[in-house]
C-alpha cells in the first residue's frame, strides 16, 4: 500500500508550493544516489524514487487536486508513471547545489530516466559548469539597514595556472578517450533509473591524457582559498539569499555561482519584523502628564518625538519611514516606540511635598500607616 504524499515530504496538506519544493529539496540532497555510500544505495535509491513521484504529484495544481480527491486511485487512473514526472520542476530545485544539470536533462534536455525507461537518443556531449558554493556570513541589523561590503574567503577549486585547466603537461599529447569513444559521455544503470553522465576516465573532455600536469597531476584543477569582497544590499534579512555568478567551483562549462546565505544578528535594543522596527524608551511621569519631547534612537540616528498630555505607559507611537529599507527598492518601513512611563526610585523632600500637594488637590489619600501612627502619637504626647 502507496504512503500519503503529503506524509511523504513531512508536509501537511495545506502546504504552500514553496514548502513543497522546500522539504523535496532537502529529503532529494539527503537520498540522492550520488550522495550515500555505495553500501546505502539500494536503499536510497528507493527512498529518491518515492520522495519524487510524491513531488511530481503534489508540485502539479491539477494533480494535486486530483489526489486530494480521490487518493492513490485518482493519480494512478488517470495518469503513467511517466506523465506524473511531466512539468514538475525538478531542475532549478538542485540548481543552487550544483545538480541541477542531472535533473534538466532527465526532465527536458534527454539523456537521463527514471525507473529504467530507455534512455533518448541523439543527446549530445553535455559539459557542465562547476558545483556552486553555499556561504553562510553573519551582519548587524545596522549594516542591514544601511548596507555594507564584506571580505570573505572561500575555498574552492579553480582552473590549474600551469595546464590551464587542461590536466595535461605543457607539450605532451591528448589521445581520443576508448570509454566514451570521444563523446564525453556513458551511459550509467542504477537501479530504477539509467543516467547519461559524464565520462569517469576523461572527465567529460573525450580526450585522455597522455601525460599530466606535475601540478594539478592530471585533474586541471587546483585546491585555493580565494579572497572575495561582497556587497550586501541594504534591506537584508535572515531569509534573504544572495547569488554571486561564477564565484563557485570550476568545471568544464565554466564557474558555478556563489550562494550567501544572509544571518542578520539580534539587536539589543531594536527589535526587526519585516521592514518594521520595535524599540522601548522611558519617559518621566511628569513629561508624560504635561507633555513634552523626547529624542528616540533610530538606525538613522536620533530623532525627536513629541509626548502629547496625558501619555499613559505602554503607549505606541509609530515614526513613519524609520524602518528598514525595502531591499526592492519600495517604501521603507516604520519604527514603533513602545512608552514606558518611569516613576523615580527616590524623591527629595521638595519633590515629594509637591506631589502630596497634588494629591490633596487631586482628593488621593498618599499618607502611609507609618506616617498615620506618628500623627496619632504626636496627638497622645503632644
Amino acid at each position: 500500500m502507496k504512503r500519503d504524499y503529503y506524509e511523504i515530504l513531512g508536509v501537511n496538506k495545506n502546504a504552500t508550493l514553496q514548502e513543497i519544493k522546500k522539504a523535496y529539496r532537502s529529503l532529494a540532497l539527503k537520498y540522492h544516489p550520488d550522495r550515500v555510500p555505495e553500501s546505502e544505495k539500494k536503499q536510497a535509491e528507493e527512498k529518491f524514487k518515492e520522495i519524487s513521484e510524491a513531488y511530481g504529484v503534489l508540485s502539479d495544481a491539477k494533480k494535486r487536486a486530483m489526489y486530494d480527491q480521490y487518493g492513490h486511485a485518482g493519480i494512478d487512473q488517470r495518469f503513467t508513471t511517466e506523465d506524473i514526472f511531466k512539468g514538475a520542476d525538478f531542475g532549478s530545485i538542485f540548481e543552487e547545489v550544483g545538480l541541477g544539470d542531472i535533473f534538466g536533462s532527465f526532465f527536458g534536455g534527454g539523456g537521463f530516466d527514471f525507473f529504467g525507461a530507455e534512455a533518448r537518443a541523439g543527446s549530445s556531449t553535455h559539459k557542465r559548469r562547476g558545483r556552486n558554493i553555499q556561504y553562510e556570513i553573519e551582519i548587524s541589523l545596522e549594516e542591514s539597514f544601511k548596507g555594507v561590503r564584506k571580505k570573505i574567503k572561500i575555498p574552492r577549486n579553480e582552473y590549474c595556472s600551469a595546464c590551464n585547466g587542461s590536466g595535461a603537461k605543457a607539450g605532451s599529447k591528448m589521445k581520443t578517450c576508448a570509454t566514451c569513444g570521444g563523446r564525453g559521455v556513458v551511459m550509467m544503470a542504477s537501479g530504477f533509473f539509467r543516467m547519461q553522465q559524464t565520462c569517469p576516465d576523461c572527465a567529460g573532455r573525450g580526450t585522455v591524457i597522455t601525460e599530466y600536469c606535475p601540478i594539478c597531476n592530471g585533474k586541471g584543477y587546483v585546491r585555493a582559498v580565494r579572497n572575495i569582497e561582497v556587497t550586501i544590499p541594504a534591506g537584508v534579512d535572515n531569509n534573504s539569499r544572495l547569488r554571486i555568478r561564477n564565484e563557485g567551483e570550476v568545471g568544464a562549462a565554466g564557474a558555478g555561482d556563489l550562494y550567501l546565505y544572509i544571518h542578520v544578528l539580534p539587536h539589543s535594543f531594536f527589535k526587526r519584523e519585516g521592514k518594521d522596527i520595535y524599540c522601548q524608551v522611558d519617559v518621566s511621569f511628569v513629561k508624560a502628564a504635561l507633555g513634552g519631547e523626547v529624542y528616540v534612537p533610530t538606525l538613522d540616528g536620533r530623532v525627536s518625538m513629541k509626548i502629547p498630555a496625558g501619555t499613559q505607559s505602554g503607549k505606541i507611537f509609530r515614526l513613519r519611514g524609520k524602518g528598514m529599507p525595502d531591499l526592492h527598492g519600495g517604501v521603507k518601513g516604520d519604527q514603533y516606540v513602545k512608552v514606558m512611563i518611569q516613576v523615580p526610585k527616590r524623591l527629595t523632600s521638595e519633590q515629594r511635598r509637591i506631589l502630596e500637594e497634588f494629591a490633596a488637590v487631586s482628593g488621593e489619600d498618599v499618607s502611609s500607616k507609618e506616617d498615620s501612627f506618628k500623627e496619632k502619637l504626636k496627638k497622645v504626647f503632644g
